[in-house]
């Protein structure tokens, strides 16, 4: 898939808590054609401190309004820099970067698409284009309490939304595994992106089930086209490039403890 070189400009950035930020770009031509679970590199202007370009999953891509949206946790210097955009500022991205989920081949299929924390941000768009193909996908979203839970309500718009809480503030109490959705009902294929322990959970559950499961990784990335070898990650096939190879990848392909 072709690669670009952008600057998007700022529509609007919004405070989800007091440490996401929901930003909202678009440019003065389409955008070019993305996979959920795609990611791009941008640019951290005005601060020193961040020299390498900062990967960020792609949120969601709205065509009628030619808009892409960056859901960014702030945990360091460069993404405070982006907190602190305004509309009509300029965002350079590289992008789209990496392979995306696997899209369903026939419709009916119902998919649980598994997130805990900003791990839920590739999955809102997957889930949008799962319902567009015919096939109905199912949220599962965990946290740690209901101030940490993000974009419900646009969850909502495109499936049944389950949740989890660790302090039991919303939802049921426990982790996304524990969710008693995962007794109740049968699944053709599992997707998940979240934290590694979380994921690799999932990944259990789905082997143990005889499901179909891929897991978005979230490797430490410098430069996102596999020249800088940062976030190898050990597989079947042996040592892969996150950011080139993946960031999903099929749980049969990890070698993960199942």
């Amino acid at each position: 898939m072709k690669k670009f070189i952008l600057d998007l400009q700022v529509i609007s950035v919004e405070a989800l808590s007091d440490k996401h930020v929901l930003i909202k770009l678009t440019d003065l031509k389409p955008l070019p054609e993305i996979v959920p679970g795609q990611f791009l590199e941008v640019r951290i202007d005005h601060s020193p401190a961040t020299f390498l370009r900062r990967p960020i999953s792609i949120n969601f891509v709205d065509r009628d309004n030619n808009q892409l949206w960056l859901l960014v946790a702030i945990v360091g210097d460069g993404t405070r820099q982006l907190a602190k955009l305004k509309a009509g500022d300029t965002l350079n991205c590289v992008m789209p970067l990496g392979n995306g989920f696997t899209l369903p081949i026939e419709t009916g299929k119902k998919f649980l698409l598994v997130g805990g924390g900003v791990g839920v941000a590739p999955l809102l768009y997957f889930g949008k284009v799962i319902r567009d193909m015919g096939c109905e996908p199912v949220f599962l979203l965990g946290a740690r309490s209901a101030k940490d839970l993000l974009e419900l309500e646009l969850f909502k718009q495109y499936g049944r939304v389950y949740v989890t809480t660790e302090d039991g503030s919303l939802g049921e109490k426990g982790f996304v595994t524990n969710h008693s959705i995962l007794e109740n009902e049968s699944f053709d294929q599992i997707s998940t992106c979240g934290p590694g322990p979380m994921m690799v959970s999932v990944a259990r559950f789905a082997n143990k089930a005889g499901i179909e499961c891929e897991a978005s990784l979230e490797n430490k990335m410098a430069c996102g086209v596999g020249a800088c070898l940062c976030c190898v990650e050990n597989t079947t096939e042996g040592n892969l490039r996150v950011c080139q190879d993946g960031p999903v990848f099929n749980i049969k392909k990890l070698l993960w403890q199942l």
